[in-house]
């Protein structure tokens, strides 16, 4: 994470009023992929990279947002601010204000600077890093306090109307709600989750791609709408099953031939990567690393497979480590398409299997990747 101490001497130099300071992590997802949106489970950790937020307020009616990252600023009168997306970085502060607006709060004057080191399209959440950054500094101007679980979900709002992408709610949750040197298994019906303990000897590894995803392009659209042809299928049969997170590998024996070939995968990934995550958490708790390592294989088969959410790239990846000292785990993570894989690892050997994942990735590939040793995080917070 960048240094705060930076952060608030720049804002200081460029809008002459000292800043509160804000930080929300990005994430990784160590099982359940797209079952956040049919209602199911998934079970993520945040992690050290974050976006760190500084704001203070102004006195003109202005909303003034500076992003390090881009060297950018952008303003706006705070009384009639944008109402659609623009596809600009700015979208996703704006689309946080549009959504506080609507619940009734008056959206003040203030100076933002955000800055983040989150890689972009790396599946570890960078947008929602930043939306519950700016949430928490924003509403805490406003002197308005929503617990972690609202204020996630305000976020995801954000996301999904002003932005356009059709996110579920883990990436935001997660970033809201984290816990140090844990994972968090959250119940995507109701919100409810527990935590699971990472153990002190197991490192998160995670290795970018250097491919780069969208989720708001056509694969992730096309897959989500697979996934509701499917369940729209069962519930002709059974019209209590509202989301795959009620339906059952026996509905797809029974009535998996109505459906398309697509949707009929689509579902048998969701249906089954429910199941698998709830048994990850459960494996977490009790130590079981190997039968954690196992279920993480079945994950990225599935979802290469199955989902058809991975590429050439992220496979090799994963392939890769099979074989290295001290691996526990590999699989993609995140909305697919490239982006990074996770690989749990003995903390002992992280360096070495790091150093040696990306020389074969490297050669395999001709793209030399980043790859990051991680540990679990703290959720969002205000920094004093």
């Amino acid at each position: 994470m960048h240094d705060p101490k930076v952060l608030r001497t720049r804002h200081l130099a460029r809008f002459q009023a000292e800043p509160a300071l804000f930080v929300a992590p990005g994430r990784v997802n160590l099982i359940g992929e797209h079952t956040d949106y049919a209602e199911g489970f998934v079970m993520p950790a945040a992690i050290d990279f974050a976006t760190l937020a500084a704001i203070s307020p102004r006195t003109d009616g202005k909303v003034v947002i500076y992003a390090e990252n881009y060297s950018e600023e952008r303003t706006f009168d705070a009384a009639a601010l944008p109402a659609k997306a623009s596809k600009h970085w700015s979208d996703y502060p704006l689309g946080v204000l549009a959504i506080l607006a609507g619940e009734g709060n008056k959206i003040p004057g203030f100076s933002l600077s955000l800055w983040g080191d989150v890689p972009l399209g790396s599946g570890l959440s960078s947008s929602a890093a930043l939306e519950v950054t700016t949430a928490l500094a924003v509403t805490s101007l406003m002197g308005v306090h929503y617990p972690g679980p609202v204020l996630a979900r305000l976020c995801q709002r954000s996301e999904n109307e002003f932005v356009g992408s059709s996110c579920g709610i883990m990436d935001q949750f997660i970033s809201a709600n984290g816990a140090e040197d844990h994972a968090l298994l959250l119940d995507c019906r109701d919100l409810s989750f527990k935590l699971a303990p990472i153990p002190a000897n197991v490192a998160l590894v995670i290795a970018n791609t250097m491919v780069q995803h969208a989720v708001t392009g056509g694969e992730y659209t096309s897959r989500r709408a697979e996934v509701e042809e499917a369940c729209a299928v069962i519930a002709r049969h059974r019209p209590e099953v509202r989301f795959l997170r009620d339906a059952t590998p026996a509905d797809l024996e029974k009535w998996g031939s109505e459906m398309t070939p697509n949707a009929l995968k689509r579902a048998r990934h969701v249906i089954t990567e429910n199941l698998r995550t709830v048994a990850a958490a459960d494996a977490l708790i009790r130590h079981d690393l190997v039968e954690l390592g196992r279920l993480m294989a079945e994950a990225h088969k599935s979802y290469s497979h199955d989902f058809e959410g991975s590429c050439v790239e992220a496979d090799a990846m994963v392939e890769l480590a099979q074989d290295l000292p001290g691996l526990i785990g590999a699989r993609l993570t995140g909305g697919g398409f490239g982006g990074c894989t996770i690989n749990l690892v003995e903390r002992s050997q992280a360096p070495a299997f790091a150093e040696a994942l990306g020389a074969r990735y490297a050669a395999k590939t001709g793209i030399k990747p980043q790859i990051h040793i991680c540990h679990a995080s703290g959720g969002a917070h205000r920094i004093e």
